[in-house]
Formats: structure tokens, sequence, C-alpha cells
């Protein structure tokens, strides 16, 4: 899956793709992200990327110029939809992330800034707009890191057993309802004991008691 990462501010991924699962999925080939920063498609002679909002209103916009230039140029070599996020969007789901990690190989992901960006820009190259929750941010950044995140997980090889994304909360498996409680060792923590059937080896048993702790 390739994710190309459209924002201001690029430094501010480095640390979070790099370790980790997603960072082994980059070095197995399982995950190929770019980032690439708007600002250097501006044609402002300052590399201004902000203006005014026709109307007045508080705070500034993005303006068209650098963003259709940049998603333009970014589309040479992805042909994959242009994903905005924005808490206008529609909610991402465990569903939808599992759609797009199975009907696409790449995407590009579109990080707005100060109160967001030209509508024509929406009108003209976005395909999705997508919201990680009812409240707002200083930007896309951490939306993106986290529809990347949820996408790759649906990804063959990225978590090691394919099975893990199948069973997690909000799965079909588990038909939409959140994980039951997990244990490990010791079996006693501070007067707290493992619930005796997860100890008891009889599978049957422990697959009636996690069906009936799901949430």
């Amino acid at each position: 899956m390739r994710f190309d990462i459209l924002t201001l501010f690029p430094e501010m991924f480095s640390s979070y793709f790099n370790e980790s699962i997603l960072k082994r999925a980059q070095d197995e080939s399982l995950l190929d992200i770019h980032l690439h920063d708007i600002r250097k498609f501006s044609k402002n002679k300052h590399k201004k990327v902000d203006d005014t909002p026709y109307g007045g209103g508080a705070g500034m916009l993005m303006t068209p110029q650098p963003l259709y230039d940049c998603i333009v140029s970014v589309k040479k070599k992805n042909k994959g939809p242009v994903i905005f996020m924005t808490p206008q969007g529609s909610k991402l789901t465990h569903t939808r992330a599992r759609r797009f990690a199975r009907t696409n190989d790449s995407l590009i992901l579109l990080c707005g800034r100060y109160e967001g960006i030209d509508q024509r820009i929406r009108d003209l190259l976005v395909d999705y707009e997508l919201s990680i929750g009812d409240y707002v941010l200083t930007g896309g950044e951490l939306p993106a890191m986290v529809f990347a995140d949820a996408v790759s997980r649906f990804i063959p090889g990225v978590l090691g057993d394919d099975d893990s994304a199948e069973e997690d909360s909000f799965s079909r498996r588990l038909g939409g309802r959140k994980e039951y409680p997990h244990y490990t060792k010791p079996a006693k923590f501070k007067g707290l004991e493992v619930p005796e059937v997860l100890r008891s080896g009889n599978h049957a048993k422990i697959e009636k008691w996690r069906k009936k702790h799901l949430k």
C-alpha cells in the first residue's frame, strides 16, 4: 500500500511512522509512505499558503494554488483517491478502514490547516472527506496518522498474524462489538486474579466466556 501525505508539516510524521509495526512494514515493503510539503508548491515569493476568507470571518484559509499543484504533481505517481481529513467528513470506522485497504493499493491523504481549505479544491480534486471524531484539531496531520494506521492493519503481513485485525473490536467476527477483557501472567496481581475459566484449558468454555464478555 502506498500513502502520499500532503501537509505543511511533514516532519510531524517522522517519529510515528519510523517506529514499531509501521516501521517494520515499510522495511518489508508492505507500506510505502511519501510525505509532501504543500508550501514548496506555492508560487508566492514568500511561499505563503493562506489568505483571508471571502465574506469575512475568523481565521485564515489555505489558498487553492499550492494545494492544486501539489495534488496534481502527486497524482502523476499515485492514481488513488484523494482523502481530505476534516471534521466535516464522514466518520472513520473499522468498516471504512477495512474497505479502503481492500479496494485500493494507493491513497492520497490531504491535511488541512487554519480554518480549512478553499472549497474549490474539494470540488475539483477531493474524492472522500473523513473525520476521526466530533471535535476540531489544529490540523489534519493527526487524523492522517490515525487513518494510515487503521488502514495499514488490514494489509496482509503488516500485523504478522493476519487474523489479528479480523478479531479486533468492531470486526465482523465479533459482530461489530468491542473485545472481551484480556489477561496475561501473573495469574494474581494486586489482589486481582485472572478468571479461572481462562486458565482451565477448556477452549469451548473460554470461547463462551469471551462471547459473553463482548461489549
